[in-house]
C-alpha cells in the first residue's frame, strides 16, 4: 500500500468515525431533550451502563447475564456457520465442477434458495422439537446458501484451459478440485462465507426469539416485553459489535489468504 492509498484509507476511517459520532450525538439529543420517551428510547449513558452491568464489567454487582447470553449466541452462530461452510463448499464443489450436474441441479437450487430460513422454523420445530439442535439446524441451513452458490459460481468460472491441462496430466477429479478449482474459486468462497456469517448471526437471534433458547435474541425479547429499554438497546448494540467484529476478522483473514492475488 503506497502513501496515497494509506491516506485515503485513513480519511475513510475518519469519515466513518465522524458519522458514528454524529449518530450517537443525535441519539443523545433525542433522548435527553425528550423528543422520544425514555420508555422507548433510553439515553446512551443508560444503555452503556446496562451494557457494562450485563457483561459484568462495571465493577459493581452486575450479574453478568448478558455475557452468558452473548456466549450462547456467538457459539450458536459460529457452529452453524462452520457447518454451513463445510457443506456449502463440499456441495458447491461437487456441483460446480460438472457442467452437466449444474444444469440438472440449478433449477432446484434457485427454487430453494429464496426460502427464508426463519420460515422453516415451524417445520424444524415439528421435526426436532424445541431444543438447541433445532436452532443450529436452521442457522446452518440459512447460512449455507451464500457459500454454496458462491462455490458453484467460483468453480464454474475456472478457466476452461485448466480443465484441459488437468486432463492432459491425467489428474483425478479430486486432485483437480484441490489443486486447480479450489484456489481459483477461493475469492468467491470467502465472499460467500463473509455473507454467511452475517446470516448465521441473524438467524441465530431469530431462532432464539421464536424457540425460547438462551441467547441475545431471548434477552432482547424479554427486555422488550418488560419495557427495559436500556437493556434492550444494550443487546442491540452488542449484536452490532459482534457483527462488526466478526466481519472485520473475516475480512482480515480473506486479505491474508488472498495475498497471492495482489500485484
Amino acid at each position: 500500500m503506497n502513501g496515497n492509498e494509506r491516506a485515503f484509507s485513513g480519511l475513510n476511517w475518519l469519515g466513518s468515525f465522524a458519522v458514528l459520532c454524529a449518530l450517537v450525538a443525535l441519539w443523545w439529543v433525542a433522548s435527553n431533550a425528550g423528543w422520544v420517551s425514555r420508555v422507548f428510547l433510553p439515553t446512551p449513558q443508560a444503555t452503556f451502563a446496562s451494557l457494562l452491568e450485563g457483561l459484568n464489567l462495571s465493577g459493581g454487582s452486575g450479574n453478568g447475564e448478558l455475557l452468558a447470553f452473548t456466549q450462547a449466541t456467538i457459539g450458536r452462530m459460529v457452529e452453524g456457520w462452520l457447518l454451513a461452510s463445510l457443506f456449502g463448499v463440499a456441495l458447491g464443489a461437487a456441483i460446480g465442477v460438472s457442467p452437466a450436474v449444474r444444469a440438472w441441479v440449478q433449477p432446484t437450487l434457485e427454487f430453494i434458495r429464496p426460502l427464508p430460513a426463519s420460515a422453516l422454523l415451524p417445520l424444524a420445530i415439528s421435526i426436532f422439537g424445541l431444543n438447541p439442535g433445532m436452532v443450529l439446524f436452521v442457522v446452518a441451513f440459512g447460512a449455507m446458501w451464500p457459500v454454496l452458490l458462491a462455490t458453484v459460481h467460483g468453480f464454474a468460472a475456472v478457466e476452461p484451459r485448466l480443465a484441459e491441462v488437468a486432463r492432459c496430466l491425467q489428474m483425478s477429479r479430486a486432485a483437480y478440485i484441490w489443486k486447480m478449482g479450489l484456489p481459483n474459486a477461493m475469492p468467491d468462497i470467502l465472499a460467500g462465507m463473509r455473507l454467511a456469517l452475517t446470516i448465521a448471526l441473524i438467524v441465530a437471534v431469530v431462532g432464539e426469539m421464536i424457540a425460547s433458547q438462551s441467547g441475545l435474541g431471548q434477552a432482547i425479547l424479554l427486555a422488550a416485553r418488560a419495557f427495559r429499554a436500556s437493556d434492550l438497546f444494550a443487546g442491540i448494540v452488542l449484536l452490532g459489535l459482534i457483527g462488526f467484529a466478526s466481519n472485520a476478522l473475516l475480512a482480515f483473514a480473506e486479505k491474508r489468504l488472498l495475498r497471492w492475488q495482489q500485484p
